[in-house]
Order: structure tokens, then sequence, then C-alpha cells
């Protein structure tokens, strides 16, 4: 079965861009109080269950100086020569570890993967200034990288029939993400994905395969803004 979700043509954001907030600081490591937190943390890092995963991820940075990682620290190195710290934490309320995905060339960003109990999201580090942004979803560029769009599901939690998804347009100016359109619609217990039809309009498709529906619409630019309506896919 196939929903096609509802909207009536809907201008989101009208000839402007709003500014998206850095983070004030990067979360650290877990907070070592005691000798027995030494020991955890010692035992976890000779043994972690990342290691795999660090493997697979110095693949991805194996040919950029600029981006290492020694154990449970991930360092990014900014365009002045400053080093960014991102500390993994396995075993406190702030639990979360960090995993390196690329650099952009065109947005002139890192993106590192962040990880938290129940939760992810995208952390994008300027590497002009060493600002870090968040956004809730992988970012995929446009056909010529002038825009990135993303569509994050937050699943249902029990107590409705569908998740809610948020699908947002960013793109960068003066180094550093502005947030063009942002447009909720129901998910399910899928990732939605997002896809682009040139430089200014893309469709966003959100599914649920274990009862069958998708979810669709479609955001198109125009001299006023973006718009969201009805998909015909």
């Amino acid at each position: 079965m196939v929903r096609l979700l509802c909207l009536a043509v809907l201008l989101i954001v009208p000839c402007m861009s709003l500014a998206m907030d850095a983070w004030d600081d990067i979360p650290g490591g877990c907070q070592l109080d005691s000798w027995n937190d030494v020991e955890r943390w010692r035992d976890w890092n000779s043994r972690s269950p990342m290691a795999a995963n660090w493997a697979e991820e110095k693949s991805r940075y194996a040919n950029n100086r600029e981006v290492w990682r020694w154990h449970d620290r991930l360092y990014l190195s900014t365009a002045d020569g400053k080093v960014l710290t991102f500390a993994d934490c396995s075993f406190d309320d702030n639990s979360h570890y960090y995993e390196y995905e690329h650099f952009d060339e065109p947005g002139g960003f890192h993106m590192v993967h962040v990880w938290q109990y129940e939760a992810h999201s995208y952390a994008l580090v300027m590497r002009s200034t060493g600002k870090v942004y968040s956004i809730p979803g992988l970012p995929v560029s446009s056909p010529k990288a002038t825009r990135y769009a993303y569509a994050a599901c937050s699943p249902p939690d029990g107590t409705t029939d569908t998740g809610e998804a948020e699908i947002g347009v960013v793109r960068f100016a003066d180094n550093r993400p502005e947030m063009e359109a942002k447009v909720e619609m129901p998910c399910g217990s899928n990732d939605c994905k997002v896809e682009w039809d040139g430089e200014d309009a893309l469709s966003a498709v959100c599914e649920d395969s274990a009862v069958g529906s998708t979810w669709m619409t479609r955001l198109v630019r125009n001299d006023r803004g973006w718009t969201a309506m009805p998909s015909n896919r």
C-alpha cells in the first residue's frame, strides 16, 4: 500500500535561510573519577567491539593526513593547524562514540557519524573554522553540490502507529550551514531516503516494510522559496 503525504502546495521557507547553531563544545570521553574507571576504560580499549569499525574507518581517511585515530580518540586537523578531539565514552550516562565518514570537498566539511544510546546523528566539522554543526540524517548532495538534503526517521515509540520523519535542505554560506527548508512526514521502521532531481527538486521516501506502507513527498525550489507537494511516484 502506498500512501501519498497529503500536503497542499506549502511554502516552507520564503526567500530566506535559517542559520544553524554550532556546538558549544565537543562531548568528551568518560569522566574517570576513580581507578576502577581507569581500569574499565583500559579494558574497553583493549577489547573494544568498535575495533572492527575502526579498521574499516581507517580506509576512509587513509590518504588524508588531517584525520587520524588512536584507540577511542578521533582527531581532525583544521585549516589553521588546530586539532579537534572527538573522544568516545563507553560506560557512563553520556555514552557515545564517533565514526569518521569522509571529507566533503564542495562543502568544505568533515562528516562524522555520532552514535548515542538509541539515537544517532551526523556532525559536520568545518575545515576552515573548526566549528561543528549537527544534522539528524545523512546529508546527500545535489548533483552540483550546491545544496544538501537529509531524511531522518524517528520510529514509532509504541504510543503511535507511525513515526515522524524530518526532511531538511541545507546550503552553505560563509563557511556555515543554513537551513533552507524543513518539513515533517510520517515514517515507519525503515530508514528514509532522499533523491535529488537536479539542483532545485528532490523526493523523500519513507517505508515501513512491516506493514507494507510507503510515504512520499517532493520538495521543489522556486523564486519564492521551497514548496512541499504530493509525489506521483
